[in-house]
């Protein structure tokens, strides 16, 4: 047994139990497999072991596996921060984009997303705690937000995503995400039609589902630790990287 499948079977292990706990169904649940500095061979041996959604932070990193990957039929998500002169590239190659916290970004995406594919499926990242390092909305702003984004064409405003500042103890991991409960209870009792919470990750996926999340992103419990020289690299080469001009 490899240890990409024993780890995926641990992974999808947690999610049936914690769906059981919260008397879901765990198939209303996607695993995301966070892919970010992952080589496209552990992506493919993942997808031969029935993982189909992969996400990526890095836009070149992701568009250099899609090249190699393009023989498989993988939904894509982008979950990153979102640079203006990535849009175009983001709006043409994913499926999901989970890391949308300004109009701005998203009438790009709208504006470049090609009229032959679907519609963009779009989540609004809520700074849920607060913290001045991490992208997202506040909560009071998130209603505005959700309104325009759901005038534009070519996207579809699917959800709420979230990254909580981490803490210790299934109780208190839980707070954040039934906030971010709420928050989408309150948007769908304000007219829109939300159906999906991107929250919880390798360390905090229990308590996620336990509050309501339909789709949890995982990444170190399936893939390993990080090399954390390569993803600073990355993460260089990415920024430094203009990948096509923009107006």
């Amino acid at each position: 047994m490899t240890a990409i499948l024993s780890n995926l079977q641990a992974v999808n292990a947690s999610i049936n139990n914690a769906a059981l706990t919260a008397q879901r169904d765990a198939a209303d649940i996607m695993l995301l497999a966070v892919s970010k500095t992952v080589p496209a061979n552990m992506v493919r041996e993942a997808y031969s072991l029935g993982q189909k959604a992969f996400g990526e932070n890095f836009v070149q990193e992701a568009l250099d596996k899609m090249h190699h990957l393009n023989d498989l039929p993988l939904e894509w998500h982008f979950i990153g921060p979102i640079q203006s002169n990535k849009t175009r590239a983001i709006a043409e190659n994913f499926s999901w984009v989970h890391s949308v916290d300004r109009l701005k970004i998203a009438q790009r995406l709208s504006e470049q997303r090609p009229d032959d594919l679907p519609p963009l499926n779009i989540c609004i990242q809520i700074n849920i705690s607060g913290e001045a390092t991490k992208g997202g909305v506040p909560n009071e702003e998130a209603a505005s937000l959700a309104r325009a984004i759901s005038a534009l064409p070519r996207l579809k405003l699917r959800g709420l995503m979230a990254i909580p500042a981490p803490v210790d103890g299934l109780a208190e991991q839980r707070k954040p995400f039934a906030q971010m409960r709420n928050l989408f209870n309150q948007l769908n009792s304000a007219g829109s039609s939300l159906d999906t919470l991107s929250m919880g990750m390798s360390h905090d996926l229990t308590a996620a589902i336990l509050e309501g999340a339909t789709i949890v992103r995982v990444g170190t419990a399936i893939f390993g630790n990080r090399n954390l020289a390569t993803e600073i690299m990355i993460k260089k080469v990415n920024s430094q990287q203009k990948l096509s001009p923009e107006k």
